[in-house]
This record gives structure tokens, C-alpha cells and sequence, in this order.
């Protein structure tokens, strides 16, 4: 069983977590280190992330299904509960179609996998799947401890804790930008979304669902898309918008700062919601 997440995680590329960086973020309070990218099946920076912390939980988002297959990736998981149990999360998922040349029929991809994992005995209480869709998040209900969405919205928070039920994890990411600005946050978030988010079809289909249209999605993403999957301004506001995701049902918020240098964004989020 992993232990309690926290109510705050953070996001980074592995190559952007240093291990002074994972031992401020636990001594910040933060729950979970959350590798971005699509980490490599080995999960050598998981080992090291836990080797130079203490307590904080370190998952996956995510091991990509048509990158890595199954079998190596449970070697991983065994590997690295048997020397740090309760402190590893595996996240999964199927990433984007436009990225794999062979990419067919992602859902049945994604319940053969899970079914790999539980044949090699990776429990289903210490994974979690990647899902944005209804379809997709039933299926991280019913074959995993809960989902792990990617560039969402509160509002798509609210409805993922409907299809989930009660008792399910739900850890959907945030961008944020430590800037009053308008125009200069948007300058720092938009060419995060804009590339490769608004060219790839199964994000652009989810915001459709949220609301969003055509409008949105030109000129690098309007502004009112880019508010609503970057926060911006004071830590005061930053936090307010990533507690709507809290009180929508998420268990916890994993926060991405958009910064060379991301502490103070997380000294600050964290002096606003965990002191």
C-alpha cells in the first residue's frame, strides 16, 4: 500500500529534479514527486529520488504503454518496492496518438496492459492511469487506485470524481506562473500548451468537452485557455485556483511550476496551502 499522498505534489522532468530539489519539496511538505515525461521502463531516477529523501512518495506520469512494455516496467516496480515500500506510485498511460506511427486502438492497448502488470504482480492499488476521457477514467476505477490527468481544469476534476466514485485517487496536474501580469504570465504558459498540447488530438478533444471551441485553439490558445490550465498571479490566487481542484474532488494537485528555477514557486504555493 502507498502511503498518503498529500494534498500537494509536484511535477518536473526527471532531468529538472535534483536531489536537493526533492529534499526541499519534502521538507516543504509537499507529498509526492510526480516524473514527468515519459520516464525510460528502468526507473533509475526514481531509485535516486528515493535514495536522497526521506518520506515523500515518488510516482510515475507516466511510463508510456507503447514505449515500454509491461514485464520491464513490473521488474522496476518490484525493484524498487522491495527497497522503499510504500514510497513508489506507478503511473501509466498511453501518451498521444500522433507520437507512435503504430498507435491503434489505444483502449484495448491500455487494458492489456493493466492485465500485463497484474500478471506480473504489480498490485492494483499502486498504479494509477493516465486518463482525460469517460471511457479511459471508468477503466482507472475499475484496474487501478485511481488517474492522473494531464493540463485539466477544475471543472474536469469535478466531473473525473463523478465517474470514479468515492475512494479512487485523482491527481490531476497544474501549471503555475509566479507572475502578476497578465500578459507576461500568458507569455510563460502559452508556449506550453500551445506546443505539442494544441496539436494533439485527444487534449484538444477533452477541452472541447470542457466548453472550449475553434476559437480557443488558434494563435497559440486564447486567453481564456491558458487561465483556465495555467494559474497565475500572487501565491494567494495561485492557490485558490489549485484548491477549486481540491474542492472538486481531486485528492491531490500535482503542481508544475513553469520556471528555470522552480523553488519559489513552491516555497510560495506551499506557504499558502500547507502552513
Amino acid at each position: 500500500m502507498v502511503n498518503a499522498l498529500g494534498k500537494l505534489g509536484i511535477w518536473r522532468h526527471p532531468s529538472q529534479i535534483s536531489d536537493e530539489l526533492a529534499r526541499e519539496v519534502e521538507t516543504l511538505g509537499y507529498g509526492t514527486i510526480w516524473l514527468g515525461g515519459s520516464p525510460d521502463a528502468g526507473l533509475p531516477d526514481v531509485d535516486r529520488i528515493l535514495d536522497a529523501t526521506d518520506h515523500i512518495v515518488v510516482a510515475t506520469g507516466i511510463v508510456n504503454m507503447w514505449k515500454d512494455d509491461a514485464a520491464p516496467v513490473a521488474e522496476s516496480y518490484h525493484r524498487i518496492v522491495g527497497k522503499h515500500p510504500g514510497r513508489f506510485l506507478l503511473g501509466v498511460g498511453i501518451g498521444h496518438p500522433e507520437a507512435v506511427k503504430e498507435y491503434q486502438k489505444p483502449f484495448d492497448k491500455m487494458v492489456e496492459y493493466l492485465g500485463e502488470l497484474d500478471a506480473a504482480g504489480v498490485p492494483v492499488d499502486e498504479r494509477v492511469l493516465a486518463a482525460l476521457g469517460p471511457k479511459a477514467l471508468k477503466l482507472s476505477a475499475d484496474q487501478a487506485a485511481g488517474t492522473h490527468p494531464y493540463l485539466t481544469t477544475p471543472e474536469h476534476t469535478r466531473q473525473a470524481r463523478e465517474i470514479l466514485g468515492a475512494g479512487k485517487l485523482l491527481v490531476p496536474e497544474h501549471k503555475i506562473v509566479l507572475e502578476t501580469d497578465p500578459e507576461k504570465a500568458r507569455a510563460v504558459g502559452r508556449p506550453k500548451v500551445q506546443k505539442p498540447y494544441l496539436n494533439l488530438v485527444n487534449y484538444v478533444s477533452n477541452w472541447r468537452r470542457l466548453g472550449f471551441t475553434d476559437e480557443d485553439f488558434a494563435n497559440g490558445g486564447s486567453d481564456r485557455l491558458i487561465d483556465a490550465v495555467v494559474a497565475w498571479g500572487t501565491a494567494d490566487a495561485i492557490a485558490a485556483r489549485l484548491a477549486e481542484h481540491l474542492d472538486a474532488g481531486a485528492d491531490q494537485v500535482a503542481v508544475q511550476v513553469l520556471a528555470d528555477d522552480p523553488l519559489p514557486g513552491y516555497r510560495a504555493v506551499a506557504q499558502a496551502l500547507l502552513s
